[in-house]
């Protein structure tokens, strides 16, 4: 079965920091880019970042910039997202979402950011 599992979301203040984990099964991400999205409520989803496979170059989005950080972990097939200095407006569902045309979706990992 083809499937993307998030993992590591909590309740976290203001400023702290969080490890989200996306674990593939069912294929690899050598052949695909991957990307982390969020969604807060009431606002449409966002993508955070994007590594593209090959030579896993990274584009974030400016609200991650500088404080967000992609990684990924082939033998375990695995991607990482490392979040530092969070702000509670980071308060959201991420996921992440791989396979031609971003169609595989995780079930998502609740953030949340207090003040």
């Amino acid at each position: 079965e083809v499937q993307l599992v998030e993992s590591g979301g909590g309740l976290v203040q203001a400023g702290g920091s969080l490890r989200l984990s996306c674990a593939a099964s069912g294929f690899t991400f050598d052949n695909y880019a991957i990307g982390w999205f969020r969604q807060a409520p009431g606002k449409e989803r966002e993508r955070i970042s994007c590594m593209s496979t090959g030579d896993s170059n990274t584009i974030y989005a400016g609200s991650a910039k500088g404080r967000f950080s992609m990684s990924g972990d082939n033998a375990k097939n695995t991607v990482y997202l490392q979040m530092n200095s969070l702000k509670p407006e980071d308060t959201a569902i991420y996921y992440c979402a791989s396979g031609r045309g971003f169609l595989i979706w995780g079930q998502g990992t609740q953030v949340t950011v207090s003040s």
